[in-house]
């Protein structure tokens, strides 16, 4: 089975479930992503989350995060500010919004993310930055 069919004019047939379950099981970042699309007005991808994300934001995009597994808390904007996710939930954050995954408690956690308009994979800012770095919170798989 593919899990992409793509044309020359970007269009495509992705099979979502077969990118998930393509994750390994550890990673050495706290993601791992893959692209689908990577326009200027959007990129769409996939990834796992490994470990809990601490306080970050994203300067240049708004990001739309469908669950398709896993299940955990996610705040936004503020620690006090915390809501449980699990498959089916889509959490929305505007750019320069915080935002922290501090608990997963099933795993695999993977999101279906639309990043408008497109997400660099430098665009992160950790609010303590002892937190992490761009290389450290993802790599593309």
């Amino acid at each position: 089975m593919m899990s992409r069919m793509a044309d020359t004019t970007g269009s495509g047939r992705f099979d979502i479930n077969e990118i998930a379950r393509s994750f390994p099981e550890t990673a050495e970042t706290m993601l791992l992503d893959k692209y689908l699309s990577d326009e200027p007005e959007v990129s769409a991808r996939v990834f796992r989350v490994y470990t809990p994300t601490p306080a970050h934001y994203h300067q240049h995009c708004d990001e739309h995060l469908f669950v398709l597994s896993g299940r955990g808390t996610m705040w936004i904007g503020e620690p006090s500010n915390v809501v449980p996710f699990e498959p089916g939930i889509l959490l929305k954050f505007k750019r320069n919004t915080v935002h922290a995954m501090p608990e997963m408690t099933e795993e695999p956690v993977i999101f279906l993310a639309m990043d408008t308009p497109r997400r660099q994979p430098t665009d992160v800012v950790f609010v303590d930055s002892a937190d992490g770095t761009a290389q450290s919170f993802i790599k593309g798989y």
